[in-house]
């Protein structure tokens, strides 16, 4: 029986914002193997940017949480389901271009872009962009306007049924399932006889408020780089913490005292 479960962002927290590299948690990784606990990745990321990740990590046999929330892959196979919402990225698109001009000029996002310019953007190889550019289910992007502009934007797409949430670096477009409710679909398949595991989830953005106020233990990584995490309720009831340390090694100090303390 699972007894815990890791839940995790990835780009400026497991990764390090600049060099997207994991070498400074490698003593948690190690903890987490040693005992056995999946580690869910929880990103903005694609599938097809999960599934070599996540195999490097050690973690395939896992499902993860792909898009910011949006879609959800299986362990070790090629999910069907993503598969089947595959036209969820068509009609966001669709949504998105009938934006009146003034608003829709404003948003530069993935598919103005080409696989250079995403890697330009990104700080990503061109292979990696590549795989960034493979949307299945939400559009990122960086708007280029006003507060005022940004505000009527966000409300026009609401009234279509599109949410934008704010993620480290980009401001991404879908149609509103969150990190934070994948989070209880995903723990629910390691729950067995009405027993839960613990769960815990580290993420360092605004996008992942939802997925830290989800779980029995949250920690908000610290990243300079990002934007500002505004003060959440399970900060003063214990539930939720903030790391000192920045990126991987703040996810390392941790994962490994948190966990320590469950086994």
């Amino acid at each position: 029986m699972t007894r815990i479960i890791v839940f995790t962002d990835l780009d400026g927290t497991l990764l390090d914002h600049d060099t997207y590299s994991y070498a400074d948690a490698n003593d948690a990784l190690a903890l987490l193997h040693a005992h056995n606990i999946p580690l869910i990745l929880a990103s903005s990321k694609t599938a097809a940017e999960i599934r070599p990740l996540r195999a490097e990590l050690g973690f395939s046999q896992c499902p993860a949480i792909v898009e910011n929330g949006s879609g959800v892959i299986s362990g070790e196979t090629t999910d069907e389901s993503a598969r089947e919402q595959a036209n969820d990225y068509g009609a966001l698109l669709d949504v998105l271009n009938a934006t009146p001009a003034a608003l829709r000029k404003q948003f530069e996002s993935f598919s103005d872009w080409s696989p250079e310019e995403i890697a330009k953007i990104t700080g990503l190889p061109l292979e990696s962009a590549k795989l960034a550019g493979m949307r299945q289910f939400s559009e990122p992007g960086l708007w280029r306007g006003d507060d005022a502009g940004l505000s009527e934007f966000i409300t026009h797409l609401s009234g279509k049924g599109v949410a934008a949430r704010r993620g480290g670096r980009f401001l991404t477009l879908s149609f509103g399932t969150t990190k934070g409710q994948r989070v209880r679909e995903v723990a629910a398949l390691y729950t067995a006889e009405s027993i839960a595991p613990k769960t815990i989830a580290l993420g360092d953005a605004p996008n992942d408020i939802e997925m830290i106020e989800a779980v029995d233990f949250g920690v908000i990584i610290a990243n300079p780089h990002g934007k500002d995490m505004p003060q959440l309720d399970g900060e003063t009831s214990g539930n939720i913490e903030r790391s000192v340390l920045n990126g991987p090694k703040g996810w390392n100090e941790s994962v490994i005292r948190i966990v320590s303390s469950l086994l």
